[in-house]
C-alpha cells in the first residue's frame, strides 16, 4: 500500500485537516506525493512570476495557515502524461465526493466538467470549496 514520505508529510500537515484526512485516504488507493501546502509571501510571489499562479501573496488559497490548497500529483510524477494527472484527479474528487468535503480543482475551476473551457490549468492544485454544495 502507498504511503507519504517525510517530505510530503510534512507539507501535508501544514494544510486544512479536511485536506489532510482527504488525501489520507487517496494515498492509500492511489500513489502520490504532496509538492505543495502552506506557502508563505516569497515563495508565492515566486511562483506567480514563474507562472505557476495567478495569484500574488496574499490572495492564494495556498497562503492561508493552515492551507486551504494542496498541489498533488500521481507519483512518480511524469509532467509530460497530463492524462494520469486527469485520472488522479477523478479519483480525488471522487473520494472527496464520499467523504462529503467540497473541492476545486485546477482542471475545472468552474466545477461545470467541461475541461475545455479553462484558461488555466494547474492539474496538480486541489482546494477547500466553502461555496460548492455537495
Amino acid at each position: 500500500m502507498p504511503s507519504f514520505g517525510r517530505q510530503s508529510l510534512h507539507q501535508l500537515r501544514s494544510c486544512d485537516p479536511r485536506l489532510q484526512a482527504l488525501f489520507a485516504r487517496v494515498v492509500a488507493g492511489y500513489d502520490c506525493t504532496v509538492i505543495c501546502g502552506h506557502r508563505g509571501e516569497e515563495a508565492q510571489n515566486k511562483a506567480r512570476r514563474a507562472g505557476r499562479s495567478k495569484l500574488w501573496f496574499p490572495d492564494g488559497n495556498h497562503n492561508a495557515y493552515p492551507s486551504a490548497a494542496a498541489d498533488v500529483a500521481p507519483y512518480p510524477i511524469d509532467w509530460q502524461n497530463s492524462k494520469r494527472f486527469y485520472h488522479f484527479a477523478g479519483f480525488v474528487l471522487a473520494t472527496a465526493r464520499e467523504m462529503c468535503i467540497s473541492i476545486r480543482w485546477g482542471g475545472d475551476w468552474d466545477s461545470d466538467n467541461d475541461l475545455d473551457d479553462q484558461t488555466f490549468n494547474d492539474l496538480v492544485h486541489f482546494e477547500i470549496d466553502e461555496e460548492a454544495p455537495l
